[in-house]
This record gives structure tokens, sequence and C-alpha cells, in this order.
């Protein structure tokens, strides 16, 4: 309590000052002035590192259940059943507008502007480094919000009492787009061309931005012109249809000039000869990844690191004896062709309707796109040198099913005894077991100590990767009615994936490119906006609960339901002397915490603006349906 006192007599005891006042106008040490934190480059680059770390993002791996929603899996964790039982989104879902954080950008682009002290290159990467992340921002809230107000100056009140000068329209949908791709175009010259450039703006990055939101815009005109009442009159939601293909040509060229080279050699990651361990390793291979081109990283030795391993790793077995959270459903696992490229629902009986047995576990799975295992974790598989545990339970002659309660349970089947259930399940309502029948395979890390929550990992987060920028210039072409070179753009994609049969320009439809961007980008975020800028969430997302017929029709189809997520369980056939003894059978089957049926309305295409933003600020429009 008396601190001040001893502050007071130092100077005399050390007779270090002529004064007390010289001793009080010292500078701070743990503060630094305008002039010093923009005076300095390794400083900027500090201030600017916190923009980069507070980048939102819809979908994470430091929040595992963002990327496993839609029914895209089921979430084996008890305190999440209550997701598959409301049956429905609130308005307000997904929503974000922090206009804190772009005060906090143009404040730094100003006070780097006034800096005399920087060299001039580096002052210009700094400014695009900072216009790349308000654009970022903003593409984030148009995609969620719809128009916001454009603010691009840090404003500050003045204790007038009169507060009406800070409030600010919404901009039109079309607008908030319009500055996406013409703040790409303005800071594209003062960004390096550096592949190796991977979680700070790159060329690449910006002009992998600017093809996504050319997309998305383009998108929103050509199919919004099917839901009028997504739409406002002041043009706040929903792009004029006239503009669709302005939108896409700008989505095609900005591609394609990263695909022709301009920006520097990005390509398919290619390493691996097992094709499914291929696919998996882009998302944990930072050694010359070609194919990354912009992420959030983590590292072991800053203490940068996230629990996504922890959380979905096969719980048998693993560090810590932790995870299984993420179960993806029957319905993604079904969506991957075979190598010869056809549709076709997992072979699990034949045309009498008998079970087909099946050797090993994994054989169910044979010949198929090698993105499944690269992003699933199936029956008879292995992660990190163990193969997983997962059987339900033991099937007798008769029909009769044997299982347990808990992991691994043993029981006497027929006077012997014998395991009746996996040690990664599935056991129905048993959180952290695989209660479709699938852990999730994408994202997790393989080195050890990843399960372990005092190491945990340090796998990056992929926002922009050289797959979606050919997919994107596919689909932009397929718009621009040029189906041969949307065929090349995704048959590129398709051959990584080991499918051998190529695409000719009659097969592009609509569904197939749908269908692709499905299974290449499953849990990666960007499904949910590929449902809403088509303006299909609404048919995926019906509210009608789903059957087994539901599950095995119309593959490939683009408003196929996905109401609930359905798994697939395999069963062990005991029949001592039988020649079919002691191989699997399959069963479709749906957790029984799946109660409800998911419906996505109207008003959840764009996210409701709260009360508080709306009471503060009459100038804002609120959104339609809400």
């Amino acid at each position: 309590m008396k601190k001040y006192i001893y502050f007071l007599i130092i100077p005399f005891l050390l007779g270090s000052c002529s004064s007390d006042s010289e001793f009080l106008d010292r500078e701070p040490s743990n503060i630094l002035t305008q002039n010093q934190a923009f005076g300095s480059p390794d400083i900027v680059l500090s201030v600017l590192a916190d923009l980069y770390n507070r980048y939102y993002d819809f979908g994470t791996v430091e929040d595992w259940s963002s990327l496993a929603q839609f029914n895209v899996a089921f979430w084996s964790e008890a305190g999440r059943y209550g997701y598959f039982q409301n049956g429905g989104y609130g308005y307000g879902d997904w929503g974000t507008w922090d206009y804190g954080y772009i005060r906090e950008m143009n404040l730094f682009l100003e006070r780097l502007e006034l800096s005399e002290a920087l060299d001039p290159a580096d002052k210009a990467r700094f400014a695009a480094e900072g216009r790349f992340l308000r654009a970022s921002y903003y593409f984030t809230m148009v995609k969620r919000m719809g128009g916001v107000p454009l603010i691009l100056e840090s404003e500050t009140y003045d204790f007038s009492g009169d507060a009406t000068y800070l409030q600010h329209p919404r901009e039109t949908e079309a607008a908030l787009y319009d500055f996406v791709i013409s703040e790409a175009d303005a800071i594209l010259a003062d960004l390096p061309s550096d592949v190796n450039t991977k979680s700070r703006a790159s060329k690449g990055a910006v002009l992998a931005m600017k093809a996504r939101a050319a997309l998305y815009a383009g998108s929103i005109a050509r199919y919004g012109a099917s839901t009028p009442q997504v739409s406002l009159p002041g043009g706040e939601v929903g792009i004029p249809v006239s503009r669709a293909e302005e939108y896409y040509t700008t989505a095609l060229s900005a591609a394609q000039s990263i695909i022709n080279g301009e920006v520097g050699n990005y390509s398919l990651y290619e390493k691996k000869p097992n094709l499914s361990e291929n696919f998996a390793s882009i998302f944990y291979d930072k050694s010359n990844n070609p194919e990354a081109i912009f992420v959030e990283d983590y590292k072991l030795q800053s203490g940068k690191v996230h629990g996504f391993t922890i959380a979905n790793q096969p719980r048998f077995g693993a560090e810590e004896e932790e995870g299984g959270r993420i179960n993806p459903a029957l319905s993604l696992v079904q969506s991957f062709e075979t190598l010869d490229g056809e549709y076709a629902p997992l072979p699990i009986e034949d045309a009498s309707g008998n079970p087909i047995y099946y050797d090993t576990p994994e054989g169910v799975f044979a010949n198929r796109d090698a993105r499944l295992m690269g992003t699933v974790i199936v029956p008879g598989s292995s992660f990190k040198g163990r193969e997983v545990d997962i059987f339900a339970g033991i099937q007798l002659a008769d029909g009769t099913i044997i299982s347990g309660d808990s992991r691994g349970q043993q029981k006497e089947v027929m006077g012997t005894d014998m395991k009746v259930v996996g040690f990664d399940g599935p056991i129905d309502g048993l959180e952290f077991t695989a209660q479709t029948g699938f852990y999730i395979r994408k994202y997790q890390d393989p080195k050890a100590g990843s399960g372990q929550r005092g190491t945990q990992s340090d796998v990056w987060f992929i926002r922009y990767r050289y797959a979606e920028v050919l997919l994107n210039a596919a689909e932009a072409a397929f718009e621009l009615n040029q189906p041969a070179v949307a065929a090349g753009y995704l048959n590129q994609v398709r051959r990584r994936a080991g499918i051998t049969t190529d695409l000719a320009a009659a097969d592009i439809t609509f569904d197939r490119i749908a269908h692709e961007r499905f299974v290449e980008f499953a849990f990666e975020g960007l499904h949910f906006f590929d449902l809403k800028r088509w303006r299909i969430a609404h048919e995926v997302l019906d509210g009608t609960p789903m059957d087994a017929a539901t599950i095995t029709d119309n593959i490939g189809d683009a408003t196929k339901r996905l109401t609930q997520p359905f798994g697939l369980w395999p069963y062990k056939y005991y029949n001592p002397g039988d020649a079919n003894d002691g191989t699997y059978i399959y069963k479709i089957v749906k957790p029984n915490r799946v109660t409800s049926a998911d419906r996505f309305q109207f008003g959840n295409y764009y996210s409701e603006i709260g009360a508080g933003i709306l009471n503060n600020n009459p100038l804002i429009v609120r959104n339609p349906n809400q």
C-alpha cells in the first residue's frame, strides 16, 4: 500500500537525478510510442502478426466441431449430442461483426503511412499485407452478413453527446465483393511471388482470395434469382443476375494466373506413391509443399499449437486415451467414386439382399477414390502405425447379434470367450467411439506426442490451396460455357486421387462440379458456403428425416438430402465350419442420439444482425426473413 513512498525517495538515495521531475520524465521502458512502433520493420511485423493471428475462419482446427457441421459427421461427445436433436439453426449462427478489428487494421494502415523511417519497399509490403487482412475480413463478413458498412478510416468519438456521425448504412452485397476484388488488384504488385511464403500474404494468396470472392459473387448473382425472398430492395442482400458473367470471368482469370505460374510455381501435392497417404499428407507436410498457398501456421517451438489430434485421433491405444470425436457420416464416405469414375453405393448386399462377406474389414472400401482413406479412417486402416479396432459385434448364422456396452468387451459366444466389440467401438451412445464406424483422417497429426495435452499438434490449417484454385477455375469455366476447360481442371484433381476415367466436356454439369468440391474439400470449412452461394442449403437440409434408401440413392446429386448423419457398422460373422466364418459384413445404422432432422430456413442464408447493433445504428437494415 506504500510503494509510492519508496518510489519518491529512490532518486535521493541514488543521487542519479538532479530533480524529481527528471526522474519522472524518463521514457517508459514497457510502452512504445507510435514513432518507435512504426520506425522498425521488426516491430511493425510484430504488430502485423497480431492482426494475422486474429484472422477469422469459419472452420478451423482450433475448434474441431466447426469443421464437421451440417451432418457430414456425427459428434461423438455426449455434451454435443443436442446438436443432433434440435432440428434447426439459429438465425444468428455463423455471424460476425467485429468493427474493433476493422478499426485496428485502419489504424495500422494510417500509422504506417505516416512513418518516415521505414524502407519504402518494406513499407509498401506491410501496407499491402494490412489491406489484404482487411479485405479478407470484409470477405468474411459479406459471406455471412451480406452487405455491411464499409469503413476504411479510423473513427473516434468526440464525446459531444451526438454519435450520429459514426453511424453508417450498409453497402450493397455487390459493393463488398467489388471492394475485395479491387483491393486484391491494388496490392498485388507490392507482395512477393514466393511459393514458400505460406503464412503471410503473397501474390498467390491475393489471387486465390480474389478468385474465391469473385466465384462466390457470381454464384449469388446467378443462383440468387431462384430465391427472391433472400434479398433486400436496397441490394444489401442479393446481387443482380446481370453481373454473374462478369464475376465468373474475374474468377477464372485470377485462378488461371495462378495455374499458369504467373505468381510462382504452385502445383498439386504429389510426393507419395500411396495416393491416400499422399492426400492426407497435404495437410501436415510443411516441407516444400507446393499445394499450400496461404495457411494458419503453428509451431511447437513457439508454443502456438492446437488440440485437433487430441480431440479426434482413434481412441484405442492413443496417447492419453483421448480422441474419437469426429465420426464422418456414411453420406460423405459413400460419395467417393469408384476408381473408374462411377457413383456406387458401398457393396454390402448382393442383388437378392444377402450380405456380402469380406475377408478384411477394409475390403468393402476397395477400389475407391484415394481421397476416401486420405480423409476418413475406415475399419481396418491404421493411424500412427496402429490398426483401428472398429467392429460392432458378432453375428451368428441365425442372425443373432452379440455385442457389448464397453470398449473391447469380452463375452462367451457358443462356449467360447471372445471379444464382441472393438476397442474403438462402435457402441451406440458411447462417446469417443466411432459411432458411425469411422474416424476422421484429414488434419490428424502423425507425429509422436501430437495426441498429448502437454505437446499437442502444430499441423497447419490451410486456407487456400492449389486444388481449390483448379476447382474454382473449373466452376467458373463451366458457368461461362467452357465445359472442355472445366473438364481439364477437374481431371487434374481427379487423377491425383487415382480415378482412371477422365471426364469429357459433355460430362460437366452443375452436379459434377458440386460433387467434386464435396469430396475434395470435406472438413475444410468450404461446404457450407457452397450450399449458401448456390442457394441449395434449404433443399439439402430440408428438415426431412432420412433412411437407408436415402443414403444409397442419388449419389452425386448436388441437392441430395443430408439432414442426418448415418453410419456403416462392421460385424464379424461367426459360424465355425462355414466358408464365411471370420469374415465381415456391414449394416447401415443411424446413431440413436440422432433424433431430429436439420432444417435450414431462408433466414439462415444470412446471419441475423444483433439487436444491439440495430439499436445503436438506425441506418442498419435488417437481414431478410429475420
